[in-house]
């Protein structure tokens, strides 16, 4: 690597389209000339060869002769390799052995010396008019010389081409030939692939298998040694007579400097030293008690992106280092943190984020909570700031009802009611919260954490706070032994609830339980299990009164009622389930009981019940149903627009799918807010 001064593993290289030359020149003189592209011109002064397909007729007379190679006083073979493709340009390609990985696997077929014509700075080393030349500068050089010579055929500007660059540096990448280390990976990537083949190590996401098969499958041997100032230096001396000796971990240097011995300089590829990882940290090679009782380890979490690098180098030393035992049982990927537009952050597009900047504007709670919410397996989780605002705004939820609680005696102190001293919103909650506990843990089991994330914020949220919280305050403020059981009920359900959260939002439940519950922490709490108390019919139940709460609500907001005005109301709720909640209706309705001047303006029938309302002097009904006319007007409208071109078979031929698709959205939305409107009409008084 030019810039970096290192060899670096194929892993190491990206691929990317750059803009480049093609250069078609000939080889060879008279009947003797063949022509070769390249777009690497340079790398010609260390060519060896010509290779082309044995099937090829064009060039069969020229296999096994010595043709010309310009610009230099060599003579090469023509060499007949299957690697070659004859479709491909002129279906002869020269052959830089020191120079090009497939260029070297040729040579090696036909016995082709390798000369390095460049160093490690990439400047042509080769004696000649070109030594001393940067290689690009060396390009253009010898690209002229050849033209001068009558040798270009042709040339083709831009060329744009996939080129290899540094994965840390980007800068582009030189094969050269050099002394390296490296590990005969075979055996050891066999081992790594059966190891998943025979369900003893689970890849998870399933469908990430593949890609890890498709890498150990085809891994070439591994070039382990870098030029580089850090990492594990590698242990290897070298004598005074030519000696070579491998030095253990508790093994002495054979010399000293002084004596003529000397180490090596390279050190360790960053990877071959975190694949050590598992069991070196342990104590090994010794059989420690540490490496006895956490090898193997259990479940590896980490980003799909380091499968390769990191998790299949483990499974390889683990495997071959631990005689046979991997190094966990199961590899549970996640996908990569993009922005809020999935694109991935870089400082370049301005989208890179400080996680610290949000940590101390929104709390660690809220930033851990948003990846965890997003954080689908083998999946990228694209985050925004808006997202962990809203995570925020979830943490002072859950502070906020939990003081609420604690404000008003919800305790933990011994076994819950019996449930037939509970009511049916007590019954409800429990029966609710022990789903949630057993799906909680499916999605555990399932290394689901987006998914049982989101279980929990729904239901602490919208069941819990929102509901439970709210219904429960009737009950308190009318006291007595029902509210007392209430608190119990309350204080289990945060009890549990702050545990299951804990994982995904550790330092606010940490507080909020050691604070409700007088426990030392959370941390080392009992997980939650279901204790299998379900109640249909109080879900039944609870259920038929939400949807009341929620139609009466959406009514209100339709005529403009502030949500804290009250309203005169007739409850007909006899010989329905919804009677012993009457007064949790009117709390949380904001409805007044029916006076003597009661006029019922407006009637709601719900769920076998009937709310009826009495709007006089809360609105002014000629005004709302002026408005009302005015949206209904313009829906009809916007009804009878998109119809009219869903019906123009001129049109449908012409428009773009997704076009059509936005029209037929529009008409559905029409038909929706007419019958939206129609319905509040109705229900208004005439004025």
């Amino acid at each position: 690597m030019p810039r970096c001064l290192t060899a670096i593993s194929d892993i190491e290289v990206e691929y990317q389209d750059d803009d480049g030359e093609l250069v078609s020149m000939k080889y060879g003189e008279g009947d003797d000339t063949i022509v070769v592209a390249t777009t690497r011109a340079e790398t010609m002064l260390g060519d060896t060869a010509v290779a082309v397909h044995p099937e090829d007729e064009r060039y069969k007379h020229l296999v096994g002769k010595l043709i010309r190679l310009p610009l230099t006083e060599r003579s090469i073979p023509v060499v007949a390799d299957e690697h070659v493709d004859p479709e491909f340009g002129t279906g002869a390609v020269k052959v830089t052995p020191a120079h090009d990985p497939n260029d070297f696997e040729i040579g090696q077929r036909h016995d082709l010396p390798s000369l390095t014509v460049m160093d490690e700075h990439a400047v042509i080393t080769a004696h000649g008019p070109f030594q001393g030349l940067d290689r690009l500068e060396a390009r253009s050089a010898i690209v002229a010389a050849l033209r001068a010579e009558g040798r270009i055929v042709a040339e083709k500007r831009p060329y744009v081409h996939s080129v290899g660059h540094c994965s840390r540096c980007k800068t582009t990448i030189e094969p050269r030939l050099s002394m390296q280390w490296w590990v005969k990976v075979g055996p050891l990537a066999k081992a790594a692939g059966d190891a998943v083949r025979d369900g003893k190590v689970k890849i998870h996401p399933q469908e990430m298998e593949k890609r890890y098969f498709d890498w150990v499958d085809n891994l070439h041997d591994w070039c382990i040694s870098r030029q580089l100032w850090w990492g594990h230096r590698i242990p290897v001396w070298y004598g005074p007579n030519g000696e070579v000796v491998c030095v253990g971990p508790d093994e002495r240097p054979p010399g000293t400097e002084a004596e003529g011995w000397k180490q090596d300089t390279d050190v360790l590829d960053t990877w071959f030293s975190s694949g050590l990882w598992p069991f070196s940290t342990l104590g090994w090679p010794e059989q420690t008690e540490s490496l006895a009782k956490f090898y193997p380890n259990s479940v590896l979490v980490t980003g799909y992106d380091i499968l390769f690098f990191w998790v299949a180098r483990m499974m390889m030393f683990g495997l071959y280092a631990m005689d046979g035992t991997p190094p966990f049982h199961t590899i549970a990927l996640h996908g990569m943190v993009r922005d809020q537009f999935g694109k991935k952050m870089s400082k370049s597009f301005g989208n890179a984020v400080n996680p610290l900047d949000w940590m101390d504007k929104y709390g660690s709670d809220a930033l851990r909570f948003t990846l965890a919410r997003g954080a689908n397996p083998g999946v990228d989780v694209p985050i925004g700031e808006d997202w962990v605002q809203g995570s925020r705004n979830f943490a002072n939820k859950i502070w906020n009802a939990t003081r609420f609680a604690l404000m008003n005696g919800a305790t933990v102190d011994g076994p819950l009611p019996d449930p037939a001293k509970m009511s049916a919103t007590d019954r409800w909650i429990l029966s609710r919260l022990n789903s949630v506990v057993a799906e909680v843990d499916a999605f555990y089991d399932d290394f689901q954490f987006a998914k049982l994330s989101d279980a929990l914020f729904h239901f602490a949220w919208d069941e819990v706070f929102d509901w439970y919280v709210e219904l429960s305050k009737t009950t308190f403020q009318a006291g007595g032994e029902a509210a007392e059981v209430s608190k119990r009920v309350l204080g289990e359900v945060l009890d549990v609830t702050l545990r299951l959260l804990h994982p995904v939002v550790p330092f606010v439940t940490e507080t909020l339980w050691t604070t409700l519950t007088g426990g030392e922490s959370v941390v080392i709490a009992e997980w939650p299990a279901d204790s299998g108390f379900r109640d249909r019919a109080a879900e039944q139940e609870i259920g038929t009164l939400q949807s009341v709460i929620t139609e009466v609500r959406r009514f209100r907001a339709d005529q403009g009622l502030q949500p804290g005005q009250r309203v005169p109301a007739r409850l007909a709720l006899d010989g329905t389930a919804l009677a012993p909640h009457e007064a949790a209706i009117r709390q949380l309705l904001r409805l007044q009981p029916e006076g003597e001047s009661f006029t019922a303006t407006a009637t709601l029938p719900v769920a076998g019940a009937e709310v009826a309302l009495d709007l006089s002097g809360t609105i002014d009904v000629a005004a709302e149903r002026k408005r009302l006319a005015k949206d209904l007007a313009a829906a009809e409208k916007e009804k009878a627009q998109s119809t009219a071109k869903l019906g123009n078979e001129a049109f449908l031929a012409k428009a773009p799918e997704n076009v059509v698709d936005k029209i037929r959205t529009r008409l559905a939305k029409a038909d929706e807010d007419i019958t939206r409107i129609q319905a509040q009409l109705d229900r208004l008084p005439q004025a």
